[in-house]
């Protein structure tokens, strides 16, 4: 009796001590209430690069110069906007980022790509070109034709039309066809019979 009274004893203080523990314990699946879930992550758009976190090299991203320059290099002047920022790409690698001003490209991003050799003063431009953001206008992601394809287009046209053509009609039609070309040969005999005979006639009454 006296062990049973000490244990009860001691899981009151224990209870006592870990609220959040009991709490907990009653929000268990199994205990009727549902646990809270997570909220989704948003899914990203297609096309739209996914940055790497981090800060950039220090000496690359003050290489805005250099970047612009290379950038005015394959556009056409006044499409290249103001510096956006720069993003790390990895160990001495950094995007920097101007707006666009191209046509037909709203919110799209030019991009430069630099990087530098370990303890190199010597800033090098590794790629260029234009990039969309999340703020773009761009195409709907494409689906395969297997997913995309309707019910109404599994049975084409060209099959019903092949199908209401029989065999026996087309043995009628060809056999018309004969008959039309047999009344009409005979018909053109019919028509050059009369000359003959008349030729014959006169003939016999020359002689």
């Amino acid at each position: 009796m006296t062990s049973e009274s000490a244990q009860d004893t001691q899981a009151g203080r224990d209870a006592q001590a870990s609220p959040g523990d009991a709490t907990a314990a009653a929000q268990a699946p199994g205990t009727g209430v549902a646990p809270a879930r997570k909220p989704a992550a948003a899914k990203p758009r297609a096309g739209v690069p996914v940055w790497r976190t981090g800060k950039p090299d220090a000496f690359l991203a003050d290489a805005v110069d250099v970047a612009r320059t290379a950038v005015e290099g394959i556009a056409n002047p006044g499409e290249v906007g103001p510096h956006i920022g720069a993003r790390s790409e990895g160990d001495r690698v950094v995007t920097h980022l101007f707006e666009s001003r191209l046509g037909g490209y709203l919110g799209w991003q030019w991009y430069a790509v630099v990087t530098r050799n370990s303890r190199s003063k010597i800033v090098t431009v590794s790629e260029l070109g234009l990039l969309p953001s999340e703020d773009s206008i761009l195409a709907p992601e494409w689906v395969p034709w297997a997913k995309r394809v309707r019910p109404e287009d599994e049975t084409p046209l060209v099959e019903e039309t092949v199908g209401e053509v029989t065999e026996e009609a087309v043995q009628a039609e060809e056999d018309d066809a004969a008959e039309a070309d047999s009344e009409e040969s005979d018909e053109a005999d019919d028509a050059e019979g009369p000359d003959d005979d008349s030729d014959d006639s006169d003939e016999t009454g020359a002689e």
